[in-house]
């Protein structure tokens, strides 16, 4: 639990340092050239969308489920951190949406900094939860990106509806982001909102 809330108060002191970062910065390509800026802003989007269904999908499984079963199907047969890996999807999008390629990489550098330390403090817990169970679910499927050959999915599956509305909140995240982006970036144009420096 204390690992928990530490990576949840990391997580929300990196989000309010590139919220400033964002509001104080603006992208160069508008001025330079549109078509760049305008095929970043629809990348960004496609990967949200793209974010926000697996997350979804996952929650799908293990939506009051995490701590009584080890869930190994669906997005759970291709990769043991399905969550993360549509999260960094999700991460990527959102630096695409600034309209620059500057952000989403400084956003990957550091989600490939942070999140491995986060994955294996959550399989150890696995481990020592499951056991023997874990270790051969480890063996067979890996721990981050996706083996596609190896799906598996139910024929049928038992939802905790109550449970899972509340997870579709957090799955779609990335898409109230891209609204409050949006609006910090009317504020910028209006004036409102002096930015320090152009960035590519």
């Amino acid at each position: 639990m204390k690992a928990i809330k530490y990576r949840i108060f990391l997580s929300r002191i990196a989000t309010a340092i590139c919220f400033l970062f964002i509001c104080s910065t603006q992208s160069c390509w508008a001025a330079k050239n549109e078509m760049i800026s305008i095929v970043l802003f629809f990348t960004g989007i496609i990967l949200i969308g793209i974010a926000s269904l697996g997350r979804m999908w996952c929650s799908l499984y293990i939506a009051g489920y995490k701590d009584d079963i080890l869930v190994i199907k669906g997005p759970y047969s291709i990769c043991r951190n399905p969550l993360y890996f549509f999260s960094m999807i999700g991460i990527i999008g959102i630096g695409c949406v600034t309209r620059t390629f500057t952000v989403p990489i400084v956003f990957t550098v550091l989600f490939a900094f942070y999140y491995p330390f986060v994955i294996k403090g959550e399989e150890r817990r696995l481990k020592h939860h499951f056991g023997v169970e874990f270790e051969k679910y480890a063996e067979r499927v890996p721990a981050f990106f996706p083996k596609i050959a190896i799906f598996d999915e139910p024929e049928n599956y038992n939802v905790k509806p109550a449970v899972y509305r509340r997870h579709i909140f957090s799955a779609v995240w990335f898409i109230w982001i891209v609204g409050i982006l949006e609006i910090i970036e009317g504020i910028k144009t209006s004036g409102l909102f002096i930015s320090l420096w152009s960035i590519y």
